[in-house]
């Protein structure tokens, strides 16, 4: 699977919104991180602009980038909303081509994960450096690889409320150890058990010490690694780590 093809679970930004628009605990964190007001910062796989705009509002010069044209007309229809001068992108990670660098660049939602394979890691790393200056920051999250979690499938359901009606969701989550990736499929239903079709995403776990190395491969220091966006620190069991790394200067 292509990252390129691993955007079903974003088809419907309003959705989107709805269950993910309250979640601000990055947001914080973020804003407690940042350079110097009416610096530049960089948010990677921005979608509806959930930080993005944030950190607009707190005085920088936001550039937000997504690959999915439905985020980002989102994205941009709530920036004019809210009066927010900020400047969307549609470009691949992997291949970022700014006209600019910036002190901050930021991947928030788990988004590192939809990077599969070596290669893509290496390029959407390669890319963030090229894009960062000397000495600048990469702050971004990733769910922790805890085995005891991933050994087995896991099949679990809720109730979310979609268009004003109520959907029940069936998820299903098989990991595979080989290719250290995640695969989620949503099957949807109607309160009367109607089908209304499935989704799919795929997540690439990596390790700590492996992300360690290929973040040093690519010139980056890491500087602190968090158990949460709260700031915990690491642990073996923590359900996510959240990195500040550090672009080397040479």
């Amino acid at each position: 699977m292509k990252t390129t093809d691993n955007l079903e679970k974003y088809e419907d930004p309003l959705q989107y919104d709805r269950q993910y628009g309250g979640y601000d605990a990055d947001i914080r964190f973020i804003l407690g991180n940042l350079p110097p007001a009416g610096s530049t910062v960089i948010d990677l796989a921005c979608g509806t602009g959930r930080i993005t705009l944030p950190l607009a509002e707190a005085g920088n010069e936001v550039t937000g980038v997504d690959l999915h044209d439905g985020m980002l007309a989102r994205a941009r229809e709530k920036a004019a909303q809210q009066g927010l001068s900020v400047r969307f992108f549609r470009q691949d990670c992997r291949a970022l081509d700014l006209p600019f660098t910036a002190p901050l660049i930021v991947m928030a939602g788990n988004s590192f994960q939809h990077f599969l394979t070596n290669k893509d890691q290496d390029r959407m790393l390669e890319s963030v450096r090229r894009h960062i200056e000397p000495g600048g920051r990469f702050i971004f999250d990733a769910r922790n690889p805890v085995l005891s979690e991933l050994a087995e499938p896991d099949r679990y359901e809720e109730i979310v409320e979609s268009g004003g009606r109520k959907i029940r969701e069936v998820h299903t989550e098989t990991y595979d150890p080989v290719t250290q990736i995640l695969h989620c499929w949503t099957e949807k239903f109607t309160e009367d058990g109607t089908p209304l079709g499935r989704d799919g995403l795929s997540l690439r776990y990596t390790y700590p010490r492996e992300l360690e190395r290929l973040l040093r491969q690519h010139g980056f220091q890491m500087e602190q690694m968090y158990g949460d966006w709260s700031g915990r620190p690491f642990e073996a069991e923590s359900g996510q780590f959240v990195c500040i790394c550090k672009r080397e200067k040479q």
